[in-house]
């Protein structure tokens, strides 16, 4: 199921491309800030343009099969390739992250957190953009750890170095849970490899031999994928790093995070768990719904409690990626649809409302909420854009954020076969009532902060206000794209749909899909 183009140099290149600019820019002279900013955003633009090009390249007709597909040996010894490929369901992914590393250049370019040392903070963000785009295409198992790993290094040092007060911490919780995470993921790809005789780590090889393991072995193998996969979504009980990193986290940290991190974990999910496993997925499946529902009332009760506005929008995370994790543990074509388009649109929301965040904390100097009140007066556009977010987040119809959560919950009403339909039904419940609090809490966060007069300690004429500025050219470049994503997704949700429903079919082959 792979068709062989002529383009097979074309993933390679758009994957390593940063690199090569971190290269370019160690030779660049620490106080050259200008040229420093201009190489990161140049080789994230030049990435984006490969990005595109693969967009223009891809065969929408044959969504289903791995396109631009390379395979040279690696690693012999443990019969390792560099095996790379996209389909339907990698493209979405692939191609934000390439977008949201742009955009995030952009807001940058006036916004380096201090210490402000733009060398180090864009060659962490080029490699941060390698990382991600290498997992989502990845075609072997010990590829996708390396580049699963990557990602870590330089969100450490992003938390570390640029996060907040705790950022210590909170770096270190986010290096640790995730660490824990990937050695049970390790030993279960190790499990995996050897229980299919040892042959080889590609991903097609064990989707075929995955099946004929015994399914007490299969659950077990499942286990560790599922811990190394939950803590990366994060997924109610894995999850207390995430409110902690991304309230440490510099703005841009907290967009890549939110935008692209959370969706390895998912996307591993689809991409390895369930197909190479089908039996334990199916036994698995009911709990990983149970956890999905606890994690979308969690989070939805952790949003109301928060006085932090960005601790807010990270707890929100923890609900909306509950919605995700519905839709895949329904193991139905429509679930895990829902899902991936979930993914997609939590990244342009979510991603969009950090940014906004980080630029009220840039005017006000703090995000709690009990501080921050008139937006709309004093900063009107900027309240604005917090509403039209706050709006798609809680999933109004006609914006991106409805068309993954609704057929999500729809979903859990007949799941896959051999799964229990009263067990999904009950969850199908919880999960709406969970959208009633999702608006709960946005709209309460967005009443108090928009809505009636300015604090008096921001109120023009005390001193605080000379920072207070409405919408910057930067800000309007890195987020218009975003915003008008969030519409179109919203208002022809189709676009996506297309895209990835071929490649679903394929991955639930095991189930009738």
């Amino acid at each position: 199921m792979e068709v062989l183009s002529d383009h097979n140099w074309v993933l390679s290149v758009g994957t390593f491309l940063p690199l090569v600019g971190v290269l370019i820019m160690l030779f660049i002279p620490k106080g050259e800030e200008a040229l420093t900013k201009a190489v990161g955003l140049g080789t994230a633009v030049a990435t984006l343009a490969v990005g595109i090009f693969t967009m223009v390249q891809f065969d929408y007709g044959k969504a289903g099969e791995m396109q631009f597909v390379a395979e040279h040996d690696w690693i012999s010894v443990i019969k390792s390739s560099y095996y790379i490929g996209v389909d339907g369901i990698s493209l979405p992914l692939y191609f934000l992250s390439m977008v949201i590393t742009v955009l995030v250049m952009i807001y940058s370019w006036d916004h380096v957190p201090s210490p402000g040392n733009p060398k180090a903070f864009f060659s962490l963000m080029l490699v941060l953009q390698t990382g991600m785009a290498g997992t989502f295409i990845a075609r072997d198992l010990i590829l996708f750890f390396v580049f699963f790993e990557l990602v870590l290094l330089p969100m450490y040092f992003m938390i570390g170095v640029w996060g907040g007060e705790n950022r210590q911490y909170a770096s270190l919780k986010f290096f640790l849970y995730t660490m824990f995470g990937s050695a049970l993921m390790l030993v279960a790809f190790l499990a995996l490899f050897f229980k299919t005789g040892a042959e080889s780590f590609s991903i097609p090889y064990l989707v075929e031999n995955g099946g004929a393991i015994a399914k007490n072995i299969q659950v077990w193998i499942f286990a560790g994928m599922f811990v190394g996969f939950a803590v990366k979504v994060p997924m109610f009980p894995f999850h207390t790093w995430l409110p902690d990193a991304h309230t440490q986290a510099p703005t841009q940290g907290s967009v890549i995070l939110a935008a692209i991190l959370l969706k390895l974990g998912t996307y591993g999910f689809v991409r390895i768990a369930i197909p190479i496993l089908p039996d334990a997925a199916k036994e698995w499946a009911p709990w990983i719904g149970l956890l999905s529902v606890i994690g979308i009332i969690y989070g939805a009760l952790g949003c109301l409690a928060q006085t932090d506005m960005k601790r807010l929008i990270a707890f929100s995370s923890v609900a909306h990626m509950g919605f995700v994790m519905l839709g895949i543990s329904t193991l139905t074509p429509f679930g895990l649809n829902a899902a991936m388009f979930g993914m997609v649109a939590h990244g342009l929301i979510t991603g969009m409302l950090f940014f906004v965040a980080g630029s009220v904390k840039e005017r006000y100097h703090t995000l709690e909420i009990k501080r921050l009140s008139g937006m709309l007066k004093q900063v009107p556009r900027l309240g604005w854009i917090l509403g039209f977010c706050a709006m798609a987040s809680l999933g109004l119809p006609g914006l991106a954020g409805f068309w993954g959560e609704f057929p999500a919950i729809l979903s859990a009403y007949q799941p896959a076969e051999g799964l229990p339909v009263e067990t999904f039904r009950t969850y199908m419940v919880i999960a709406a009532l969970g959208t009633v609090l999702a608006a709960g809490y946005l709209l309460w966060l967005y009443q108090r902060t928009a809505f009636g007069e300015p604090t008096a300690e921001f109120a023009p004429g005390h001193g605080h206000d000379e920072d207070i500025h409405d919408v910057s050219t930067f800000e309007w470049i890195a987020w218009t794209p975003l915003l008008v994503a969030i519409v179109v997704f919203g208002v022809y949700p189709q676009l996506m749909f297309k895209v990835l429903d071929p490649a679903v079919n394929v991955t639930l082959k095991a189930f009738g899909g």
